[in-house]
């Protein structure tokens, strides 16, 4: 069997994946950073270009013979981003990210002009929330008319990628979900929907086609020599990164809770139906293995370690010497994470606040817990609507950069209460798109294997990173906790009023 590959273009980097089927080995692993474009009005963006110099990049760190051996290839993209094309396939504009929340106000409209929130999920399955896609059309509309006006194909950061490589324009039903303007029960764009974004204007001549799973197409053979890859190597449709990841974690059956640790932090799980919420206490959309995937995002996870490490001149490498140094509750100190707005709770004006300081537990060590505390008790938040909703779940399976520190990893176990395990492949997403693109490439040469049997097949955990729950622990995490959850009661309501927010006077960070 040949060799397979996973391209991940997340937030901070562009990460490659190949991988070895038969010996069941991740035989090459490179990345190149980018960069994120930030504005005080909540903008987040980042040029469509950077991504492809990234995988220029990580396929110029393989050598010659991994390269020649790919024979299949799969791309994960950070999902809800806006690439605008023109009819020639150029880049209209910078791509609008999914931490950009500048179109808050735009989210609003949109779900007025068809009737509230209820009846947009009513339509779609999900309101639209503060970094879909959706939102990000009026808002070029506005700041940037000429390009809307050029605007001739809308497509996903992972579709852009796909488009490069291949040349065709299409998109799939996982990462499609996370527009905003997809019917996650039906699958099919809403043309509701579509026609309260924009009134005046058909976008659905902007979409691009829906493909199945298991479609597959050719790299391009001008492309195929710029990466120095065979000719004939076959791209799978691939997915958001959260869909990608619950194939890399082995999330393609029911009853597993899959947990990334990134720039955001994501709940996720695979279901074989709709799984829709009345009111929108998570993102119910499909997955990229042929089913659907409850999801539940917050926005601000390792950016809550990164900020607080190097406000205190700290390096994000020491910090679990730091959370060994300190105890469950940071002595006091709560930190309400929310330096990208939030998702989780629908906060997106608000910002990051460190509450509880007094002369004595303001010390850098305390402050480093509170951010990784802050970071889990957001998850934790979003947990407990699965749980109401009477989802159960036995384990957790952890992935993404945060994963790899065994005292987060420990620290969720004791939030959570539940034990922890962790891949031997800690890039989920790429390592995902790999599994996709074999799936895909034994799928086109006649085999029978599902996908959910080729991810259990595949998908080994590492033992030695396993976490069990402390109950001594998880007793000082639960009132750490509730304090947690009094600190947002009482500033949520500063956060929800109209037209206060970022930029409004007495709202600034605290």
């Amino acid at each position: 069997m040949s060799l397979v590959a996973g391209l991940d273009a997340g937030t901070q980097s562009i990460k490659l994946v190949v991988y070895d089927p038969e010996r069941r080995q991740v035989v090459a692993a490179t990345s190149a950073p980018l960069e994120l474009a930030s504005s005080e009005d909540g903008s987040r963006e980042q040029l469509a270009s950077w991504w492809i110099d990234g995988v220029r990049a990580c396929f110029a760190q393989l050598d010659a013979a991994t390269r020649a051996g790919i024979a299949a290839l799969s791309v994960s993209g950070q999902q809800h981003g806006f690439v605008p094309l023109d009819r020639n396939g150029a880049v209209l504009a910078p791509a609008k990210l999914w931490c950009d929340t500048s179109s808050q106000r735009e989210c609003d409209e949109i779900m007025e002009a068809v009737g509230g929130a209820q009846r947009c999920i009513g339509l779609a399955g999900n309101p639209i929330l503060a970094g879909y896609t959706a939102s990000k059309l009026p808002w070029t509309r506005k700041h940037r008319p000429d390009a809307y006006a050029r605007l001739a194909t809308i497509l996903l950061p992972h579709d852009y990628l796909n488009f490069w490589l291949t040349g065709e324009r299409f998109t799939e039903y996982g990462d499609a979900s996370g527009t905003g303007w997809l019917d996650v029960r039906t699958r099919r764009w809403s043309p509701e929907l579509l026609a309260a974004i924009d009134p005046q204007r058909d976008l659905s001549e902007c979409l691009p086609p829906l493909v199945e799973l298991g479609t597959t197409f050719a790299v391009l053979p001008g492309v195929a020599d710029t990466l120095g890859l065979p000719q004939g190597v076959r791209v799978a449709v691939g997915g958001g990164d959260n869909m990608m990841a619950a194939i890399g974690t082995g999330s393609v059956v029911a009853g597993r809770l899959s947990m990334s640790l990134g720039t955001s932090g994501t709940l996720f799980a695979y279901a074989d139906r709709p799984v829709v919420d009345a009111d929108g206490a998570w993102a119910a959309f499909c997955s990229s293995s042929g089913g659907w995937l409850p999801l539940i995002c917050t926005m601000n996870c390792t950016v809550a370690t990164e900020n607080v490490a190097r406000l205190f001149g700290l390096q994000t490498r020491d910090g679990d010497a730091l959370i060994d140094a300190t105890q469950p509750g940071a002595g006091g100190l709560t930190l309400l994470p929310f330096f990208n707005g939030e998702r989780t709770p629908d906060l997106p004006n608000a910002r990051a606040a460190l509450m509880g300081m007094d002369l004595l537990n303001l010390t850098p060590a305390n402050a480093y817990r509170a951010a990784m505390e802050g970071a889990t008790y957001s998850l934790k938040y979003g947990y407990d609507a699965f749980v109401r909703a009477g989802m159960a779940f036995e384990r957790i399976v952890l992935t993404g950069g945060g994963s790899k520190s065994a005292a987060w990893r420990q620290m969720v176990a004791d939030v959570f209460g539940l034990p922890v395990d962790v891949p031997e492949q800690a890039e989920g997403a790429a390592f995902g798109a790999a599994l996709q693109a074999l799936w895909s490439l034994r799928h086109e040469r006649g085999d029978a294997v599902s996908l959910a049997a080729l991810a259990t097949e595949h998908v080994a955990l590492e033992p030695a990173l396993s976490a069990q729950p402390d109950t001594v622990r998880t007793a000082a995490y639960d009132e750490g906790y509730r304090r947690f959850l009094s600190h947002l009661d009482a500033v949520r309501r500063w956060y929800e009023k109209p037209g206060l927010g970022a930029g409004d006077p007495g709202l600034g960070s605290a």
